[in-house]
């Protein structure tokens, strides 16, 4: 604990540590009012519930815990327990996020990954809330009394308590969009192609990585379960790849600055005038999750204009968010260019909450009005400028280090020819 948590105790108005609110608190009152309801409930007997989520485990590959993330008692439309889209368009507070997820209790049971090719009872009903384009009424009975144990993690949105599964019923039939009917009917699809599909018919990543992640995609003889955590990445890698074959067919962008944040995640956009690229700079600042020093700390991963041959060790999950609110961007504009992102996090945020914050972050800043400069020069003087003011680090530190900058030193033939 540090000496300003003690000073402070949550109790300032504007916090020691900067923040607008106290991670300790928010925590603490989720628990609590969780705790309350619980109390409350008889979960060893018959419950009704809403469900707008299913939860694929990774410990314990290839037998892994299946869960329904279902509350009880929705306090507002149960659609919004899990709609990281209207979280960040709506402005939604870490507090408010931590207190809808913590209201879903996890109901879980154990299956092995290759189940999906024989469901029983409790894996069917999680493919079909999962498919579902509404949250599905349920009843369901606990072992026992669900525990409080707030799960944050880089990858997923938060998860509440949880408890294993005695039995469970649907008591409304799911919704499922006609397109993704036909998509899990086709056992000779390949699911990289009906997710690229998909995406661009208008259905969101955070629904295609759930019916992912509960087999019910690709050819008959692979499907099986995901990892929630693996199926968030593996979507927003698969649809990239699919606009990214199309913007790899436009014109060059002129060079153009973005600028723009969500939740303490601060991102700055630079296009350059060249074919496809693209390189990510995560830099944390002191206090800031995951950077518990007083220094300054950073990754990076990139990709040349062929790809990655690689999975990003460096940035993990958070290099594809990116690339996808990337691509989508570019298409949109019926442009392709070399970017340069760098991500600031700031102390603000404060309580990891997932992938989809970074991916909604840097949509934002794609949707702010860019600044066009002559040059890369003098584009990347704006970075080194609006960098300083604002988080008072100097990036050129990065911008040596930068292999997308160097692989653009090459000359090329049409360098040649204005």
């Amino acid at each position: 604990m540090r000496t300003n948590c003690i000073r402070c105790k949550g109790s300032e108005p504007q916090k020691y540590c900067g923040r607008a609110f106290c991670p300790i608190i928010a925590k603490s009152e989720a628990a609590f009012k969780v705790q309350d309801v619980i109390a409350g409930r008889d979960f060893l007997h018959a419950t009704d519930g809403v469900a707008p989520t299913p939860f694929v485990g990774r410990y314990g590959y290839p037998h892994v815990k299946v869960g329904i993330l279902n509350v009880s008692e929705p306090e507002r439309d149960a659609m919004l327990y899990d709609a990281p889209r209207t979280w960040a368009a709506d402005g939604y507070s870490i507090p408010e996020i931590v207190g809808l997820r913590s209201a879903l209790v996890n109901s879980r049971f154990e299956a092995s990954i290759t189940s999906v090719r024989d469901p029983d009872k409790f894996l069917e009903a999680s493919q079909e809330v999962g498919l579902s384009a509404r949250p599905v009424d349920i009843e369901f009975t606990l072992k026992d009394t669900p525990r409080f144990r707030m799960n944050f993690q880089p990858y997923m949105a938060p998860t509440g308590p949880n408890a294993e599964l005695e039995d469970l019923d649907l008591t409304s039939n799911p919704r499922i969009p006609k397109q993704v009917d036909a998509a899990v009917g086709d056992t000779g699809l390949k699911a990289a192609d009906a997710v690229g599909e998909l995406f661009l018919r208008g259905h969101d990543e955070n629904y295609l990585s759930r019916i992912l992640s509960v087999g019910t995609l690709g050819l008959a003889e692979n499907r099986k379960l995901v990892p929630t955590r693996w199926s968030i990445t593996a979507v927003d890698d698969m649809v990239s790849k699919r606009l990214l074959e199309q913007v790899k067919e436009y014109r060059e962008a002129d060079c153009q600055a973005f600028f723009g944040s969500y939740l303490g995640n601060h991102f700055l956009v630079l296009l350059f005038p060249r074919e496809w690229g693209y390189e990510l700079f995560e830099t944390y600042m002191p206090e800031a999750s995951w950077n518990i020093g007083n220094k300054m700390d950073y990754t990076t991963d990139w990709e040349p204009y062929k790809g990655r041959t690689s999975y990003a060790e460096n940035c993990t999950g958070g290099y594809y968010a990116v690339r996808l609110a990337l691509a989508e961007k570019l298409k949109s504009m019926r442009r392709q260019a070399s970017c340069l992102v760098i991500r600031t996090i700031t102390g603000e945020y404060a309580v990891p909450l997932g992938v989809w914050v970074v991916r909604e972050a840097m949509r934002k800043a794609l949707g702010s009005k860019p600044l066009r400069f002559g040059s890369a020069e003098e584009l990347l003087e704006h970075a080194r400028t609006l960098i300083k003011g604002r988080f008072k680090y100097d990036v050129g530190m990065f911008l040596q280090e930068s292999m997308l900058l160097a692989s653009m030193r090459q000359r090329r033939l049409q360098d040649f020819f204005g």
